[in-house]
């Protein structure tokens, strides 16, 4: 591996983080590791960093399982490309709907400070709605924020369980008692959390995580990324969601590829019960409600390794478990704006307006950390025994991309041309039509990754596991 580059020397610190074996990372190798996309911030060794380390996860354990010594490369333009993979999806040739709300996006409040709204679920931009007294149009809500502080909305929004962020600083985000939670706390954890026997899948390990069962909580981009990175290695992930909980399509598609989607409403005991059968049946239970949402419905960490001893739990936050941001809802662009990213971004633009990453890459970066968390615990299960819980957010992420150096003149840099993209596509028939998405980035020899199924209708399959133990 080249440690002489900015991917490798942050791959070969989440290796050791993990406590990898040191002599694995010698199999890894990049191609195009100066690429990047337009940011000052490195984005590029931040995708091939976290994709490498998740294949290079899941070669160890398919070698742990009896399979043969492999390589894996991967191309840094490639990884930026799947690091927003979600702008590159093609259905029937056209790109899906747009599914940003009309009213998301920066405004500027009556003390000159900017303030996020984050409105693509209907009842997030209805919330902000009551709260601003307002039309549901663009103007309407600049002619609202303008008469308030931006800090006492930015708090109200917050109260009401609405998503928004105060454009912040970095020097504002680090005086800020979230930022001190954070910054006590690692990279990422894998912790082991209850006893149990060494366990392994017991099936024929055709490829890496084959018999691997994953239960896949989640919605939108950070945790189904990682759900979807388990399936390219061959685990049967069921997707369930809820027919009352809003979901944007073009996520569904791009991260159902590889999965099975089921729905149960777990606020009936029907529905909980049956999600606990489930539970019984898996190896990996991957989720990202906020702390505490998924144990006021009986599904707290304790609960989950009594229902299934050696179990996986994957936890994924906005802001991580700890500190009194803990609960606070959040997504990638909110984080950006809170922590400072975006105030950075916009003055190396030398714009009054707050900027932006060239992608969603917390969320990809951390649903890569997410499954390469999980597949190192799945290998300590198998050595160590013990039931185990990993546990990644959005904002941990955050604050390692913003500790590297940042990239002079990097807004400079050459965006991804359209031959480039066609080159990565894969196609395949689903009931949405015929999907055209960007294939993973990591070239295996061994056991190279794909998806065995197309994105699913959210109510397409029965609540039950496919594949027999």
């Amino acid at each position: 591996m080249q440690t002489d580059t900015m991917a490798g020397q942050l791959t070969g610190k989440l290796w050791r983080l993990a406590g990898g074996a040191p002599e694995a990372l010698e199999q890894l190798s990049f191609r195009h590791p100066a690429a990047q996309l337009p940011s000052q911030f490195q984005v590029g060794a931040l995708a091939s960093a976290t994709i490498g380390a998740q294949a290079l996860a899941a070669a160890q354990f398919w070698r742990m399982r009896g399979g043969r010594l492999q390589t894996v490369s991967l191309d840094q333009r490639h990884a930026l490309a799947i690091f927003r993979s979600e702008r590159y999806l093609l259905i029937d040739g056209k790109p899906p709907a747009d599914p940003w709300s009309p009213i998301a996006g920066y405004y500027q409040a009556g003390d000159g400070r900017w303030v996020q709204l984050h409105t693509n679920f209907p009842h997030h931009r209805d919330g902000v709605l009551r709260v601003l007294q307002c039309a549901g149009n663009r103007a309407a809500v600049a002619a609202a924020i303008a008469g308030w502080q931006a800090s006492e909305l930015d708090a109200r929004l917050a109260q009401e369980g609405m998503v928004a962020a105060l454009v912040r600083s970095p020097d504002e985000w680090l005086a800020h008692p979230q930022a001190a939670a954070i910054a006590a706390l690692p990279l990422f954890e894998i912790e082991r959390v209850a006893a149990s026997a060494p366990e392994l899948p017991r099936s024929d390990p055709l490829r890496p995580l084959s018999g691997v069962r994953v239960l896949d909580l989640s919605r939108v981009i950070a945790a189904p990324v990682a759900g979807r990175t388990l399936a390219q290695h061959g685990a049967e992930v069921l997707a369930i969601g809820a027919a009352h909980l809003p979901n944007i399509p073009t996520l569904v598609i791009d991260n159902g590829r590889g999965k099975r989607a089921a729905q149960l409403d777990l606020r009936s005991e029907a529905g909980r019960q049956r999600l606990r059968e489930l539970i019984r049946g898996a190896d990996v239970f991957l989720h990202a409600y906020r702390p505490g949402a998924l144990a006021a419905h009986g599904f707290s960490s304790e609960a989950l390794q009594a229902l299934r001893p050696g179990l996986v739990e994957v936890r994924l936050s906005a802001y991580g478990d700890a500190g009194p941001w803990a609960g606070r809802r959040g997504f990638d662009s909110l984080v950006q704006s809170a922590t400072g990213i975006a105030w950075e971004e916009g003055q190396a633009a030398g714009s009054e307006q707050p900027g932006k990453l060239p992608c969603q890459a917390l969320d990809h970066a951390t649903g890569y950390l997410a499954a390469f968390c999980a597949m190192t615990a799945l290998q300590r299960r198998a050595t160590e025994g013990g039931g185990w819980r990993v546990r990644v957010s959005l904002a941990q992420t955050g604050r390692w991309l913003q500790s590297l150096p940042r990239l002079a003149d990097g807004l400079q840099y050459a965006d991804l041309s359209q031959a480039e993209v066609d080159q990565w596509r894969q196609a395949m028939a689903s009931s949405y039509g015929e999907i055209s998405a960007i294939a993973p980035a990591e070239q295996m020899s061994e056991t190279p990754p794909h998806f065995d199924l197309p994105p699913s209708a959210l109510d397409a399959y029965e609540a039950s596991w496919q594949q027999a133990r």
